[in-house]
Parts: C-alpha cells; structure tokens; sequence
C-alpha cells in the first residue's frame, strides 16, 4: 500500500455573505476532490489543541500524527532546523520577517510578498549594520527570515504577536511586551532605520511596492527538539515537498526526507504540476508522499478571496487530478487543510477543519464535495487530529 498526504494550508473558512453565504472551499471548482469525497469518508478534525496558538506549526504537526501538546516546543526552532541553524544553551531564534509599516499601522505582513531575492540582499545588509556576536540573521524564503540572539534568553518571555494577525492595525498597541521585550523592541526599532533609504526599498516605492520598512520578531524558541522518527512511529519510510521553511522542518525533525523541485514556491507562482509529478516519482520509491501547499493561505491572509478559491482549484486541476490517475498500485489518500484562514479574518482560527480519507479499504459515508458544510453533515468528528494518520495508515 501507498499513502499520499495533502495539506491545502488555510484553505478552510467561513461562510461570505457577499457571495451567498459560501466558504472559499465551496465557491472553488473541484471536481476532482468531489469525485473523491463521494467515494471516501468525509469529516471534521480538531488539529490545534485547546490552549494552543493556532498556527500551522502546530496544526500541520497533527495532521503529520504527532501530538503538538507532547512535542511542540516553538515554531522559530522548526524553522530554523529547516535552515541548518543550530541553537546553543544561551540562545534563541525567532522569525524575522520583513513588513511594511506605514502610518504607524501594519501596512503587509510580507512587504508585498518580497521576493527571495531582495530579502537575501536586505538581511545581508541588517547583518552588516547590526550584526554581530549577539545578533545574526539568516534569509529564508521570500519575507520569513531568521534572527538568532545570543545571551538573551530572556527574550523568550517576552509576549509576541504575529505581524499576520494585526493587518491595518495600529502597531504600538502589538509591539514585543514584557519580560525580555526591551532587547526585541530595539532591534525592531533600529531595523527601521537601517532599511529605509536601502536601494531595495527605493526601487520598491518606484515601482509603487511596499517597501520593507522593518523587521517583526515573534514565535521565539530556545531549543530545537528532535521528533520521534516517523519510520519508526508508523513504519513508513515518507518524503515531503513544501515551499515554506516550516514544513521543510518538520520533515527534518521527522527524518522524512525533503524533496527539492524546481518551481514549488509558497504564492500564487507556485508550480503545481510539477509538484504532483515529483511528488508521486517519489512515491514511487517511497511509501508515503506528503505534499504542502501554501497559497491558499496566503491569500487567506491577503483577504484575496478570487486568489484563494484560484488557489483550491489549482490543488484540484493540478496535484488532485494526478493522484487520482496515478498507477503506481493501491493508495490510500488523506486530504484536508491544517486550519482555517477565513478571509475577513485574514488569519488562523482554532476551528476544525474538514478531511477527507480515500482509497483502498475506505467506504463512503455519504459526502459529496469536499467543503465544511458537507464534512459536518455526515457527523465523523476527529477530537484529535493528530489520530488521522492511523487511520489512514491503519
């Protein structure tokens, strides 16, 4: 048997009443995913335990069968593993990412979704004005970056808010608070300086693009733990592809091999096709593929609702139509996003979110699309998601 995980990353959501009270699952296009939920068992899972941030770090850890309240220890550790950063006693990674702040309020989260490129020059150039033997900062993808601190742990207690959570939002009343705030606040301060006049964000306002203005630091770690192998949990040996740092180092932490195709990005650009393809070549010599997909969380957070039902149905059209041909012997398939991104939210809630369990051995209960509304209906609840893999697996 072959397994195949798909995690549509914050393609759940809520109903918009401006387009007749359809969440973005049930406004998209996909037939694929449909034809699948009507011959496949259709529910709700709960992948962020109560108490904890809804953030992919955690819920994308459930969905991979790992319980987030044993083994998550930081989402800025994760990260870092993906990069090959090591964190010693004595320090502490947090992300870094490079916003837009105009006016005082947060303006882009993603300096208008910088590109890899301009951010590797930016971080290099933060490194050289106010780097140092305490202070380095390491480029990752696009405008998530980040920033270790030595001899500073204390910076830990310090009480962060996520630059995705407080779009158009005053940022004075979100800055770094408390215990070990002071050293983060400075740095975030001094950043400002350092980047305005930076050719980077010259020719970004030419080009009338958010420049990036500062550095936000939040999801702080001060270890970077191992996880039980999954080979060794499930008896599976499993590669994973991904455009984000985050999933990159799960499979690491895991010892899940990742798997670098040219194209896989975490937005609209992302090569789709050429995921499926890769993705299934690897299952071919492997007994489990996951494959992660970015965009439709990014759009959730853009508040781009045609830019995230684009996003599902590209998922549909382009990996969901190969894993239904795929030929390579019997296949059991998991799909399902790791939270929901409403988009008048415009970021994570801890709600559950649909899934959708198909192939060999799985009967049919009844659903006939794959959105919320239909997973509700057929009363399957998964109190923790975490349990899906064995099921799948089983």
């Amino acid at each position: 048997m072959k397994y195949c995980v798909l995690i549509i990353d914050g393609a759940a959501g809520w109903p918009l009443p401006w387009r007749g009270g359809k969440t973005s699952l049930e406004l998209a296009r996909t037939p694929n995913m449909d034809a699948l939920a009507r011959e496949g068992m259709l529910g709700m899972a709960s992948t962020v335990p109560t108490g904890m941030e809804p953030s992919s770090a955690c819920a994308c850890m459930s969905v991979l069968g790992y319980d987030p309240v044993l083994y998550y220890h930081g989402r800025g550790a994760i990260e870092a593993r993906s990069m090959g950063i090591t964190v010693d006693k004595g320090e502490a990674v947090f992300r870094c990412n490079l916003v837009s702040v105009q006016a005082g309020q947060m303006a882009s989260y993603s300096s208008g979704y910088i590109s890899s490129g301009e951010s590797r020059t930016l971080i290099a150039f933060l490194n050289e004005k106010m780097g140092g033997e305490e202070v380095f900062f390491y480029p990752g993808v696009g405008y998530r970056h980040i920033c270790k601190i030595k001899g500073h742990t204390e910076t830990l207690r310090a009480v962060c808010t996520p630059p995705h959570d407080i779009p158009g939002q005053e940022i004075k009343e979100f800055l770094p608070r408390g215990r070990g705030s002071g050293v983060l606040r400075d740095l975030m301060k001094r950043s400002a300086a350092v980047l305005e006049g930076h050719p980077v964000n010259l020719e970004r306002r030419k080009k009338g693009e958010f420049p990036a203005s500062a550095i936000w630091l939040f999801w702080g770690s001060g270890q970077i733990p191992d996880l039980p192998a999954f080979r060794k949990v499930y008896g599976l040996e499993a590669s994973l592809t991904s455009g984000v740092d985050l999933l990159r180092g799960l499979a690491k932490m895991m010892e899940v091999e990742v798997l670098d195709i040219a194209g896989v990005t975490d937005g609209p650009d992302n090569d789709y096709a050429a995921q499926a393809e890769e993705a299934l070549r690897a299952l071919a010599r492997k007994d489990m593929v996951v494959v992660h997909v970015e965009a439709p969380d990014e759009a959730g957070h853009a508040g781009d609702i045609d830019a995230k039902v684009e996003a599902i149905q590209q998922v549909d059209r382009e990996i969901v139509r190969r894993i239904r041909d795929w030929e390579g012997g019997p296949l059991r398939v998991l799909i399902m996003p790791d939270h929901p991104t409403p988009i008048e939210f415009r970021t994570h809630v801890r709600e559950e979110v649909p899934f959708l369990l198909w192939g060999r051995g799985i009967v049919s209960n009844g659903g006939q699309r794959f959105t919320e509304r239909e997973a509700r209906s057929t009363a399957f609840h998964e109190g923790k998601g975490y349990n899906l893999m064995s099921r799948l697996v089983e």
